[in-house]
């Protein structure tokens, strides 16, 4: 199976191509900057040139390609909501166009946690209303993204499979370090749990997705079996007595940010190698 790879030069994107190179997988990648490629090109990935919003550049990118996993995204500009919803929503589309017309049998498309509103009185579940028209630029361009997949899958039969992550973190991830300082700007409550999910659980369910027959037009949350309070990461760091208000009421809204991943569990037998950020702490694999 030849497989392109989107985002192979960002923190998911390394991680995960790293790991399918050393099973053997015969992997492509599609990159801005070669040279930023080198590492992983070194391991056998085959780098192609192109860039999701140049879509004459999309072509040779799937040519031969038997199916694409799109993690490329566009986040860390939060004044770019342009670019931001260029990249991940329009971007998004012109690949999969271009992946039907070079007959690519599987699409894996990753999206994010962070679609769910905050009212829901329990784990958010795929099935769940999601805001196209969320103020958060990111957010709203997953949906958008997401939405015109499962319609072309709808309309077409194009496999599609949409995995929404949540927070990835592990393997020198510098992914929870850099959030710490900005805890204080965020206000946010300290009993606000984040759903966390390992590189090693993000890279099993893309792989579970990518061979898994039957699981056309489906949607699936992936996050580890314990979300952790925002109080109980920064203690891990020592740094909570700095980090939160102490005057803080009662958390509003306990299910906000958690995720329910039985759909993944129940139709694939997805389990998590990595159950929570304690274990991971533990094992050093943080």
């Amino acid at each position: 199976m030849k497989i392109l790879v989107t985002g192979a030069t960002g923190k998911v994107g390394s991680r995960f191509v790293s790991r399918i190179l050393a099973k053997g997988y015969d992997v492509r990648i599609l990159v801005r900057d070669a040279a930023k490629a080198s590492a992983l090109a070194a391991l056998g990935a085959k780098v192609v040139t192109g860039d999701l919003n140049s879509p004459d550049t999309l072509p040779p990118a799937v040519e031969g390609i038997d199916a694409v996993i799109h993690i490329a995204a566009f986040f860390r500009s939060f004044t770019d909501n342009e670019g931001i919803i260029k990249t991940n929503h329009a971007g998004t589309v012109s690949l999969a166009n271009a992946s039907i017309a070079a007959g690519v049998k599987r699409f894996i498309f990753t999206s994010t946690g962070n679609v769910y509103g905050s009212d829901n009185r329990r784990p958010s579940r795929e099935d769940d209303l999601v805001d196209i028209n969320d103020p958060r630029a990111y957010s709203s361009s997953k949906v958008a993204a997401e939405n015109e997949l499962i319609s072309l899958y709808k309309k077409t039969g194009f496999d599609v499979r949409v995995l929404r992550l949540g927070f990835v973190y592990g393997d020198r991830d510098p992914h929870i370090e850099e959030i710490i300082p900005v805890m204080k700007k965020w206000r946010r409550h300290s009993g606000y749990r984040m759903h966390m999910v390992h590189h090693l659980d993000v890279a099993q369910a893309l792989t579970i997705l990518l061979h898994t027959d039957g699981l056309n037009g489906e949607i699936f949350n992936v996050a580890d079996d314990a979300p952790v309070s925002l109080y109980e990461l920064v203690d891990s760091f020592g740094l909570a007595a700095d980090t939160f208000d102490p005057a803080e009421g009662p958390l509003a809204k306990p299910f906000e940010g958690v995720m329910d991943i039985s759909k993944l569990r129940k139709k694939t037998g997805f389990r998590p190698l990595v159950p929570s950020y304690y274990v991971a702490r533990d094992l050093d694999i943080l």
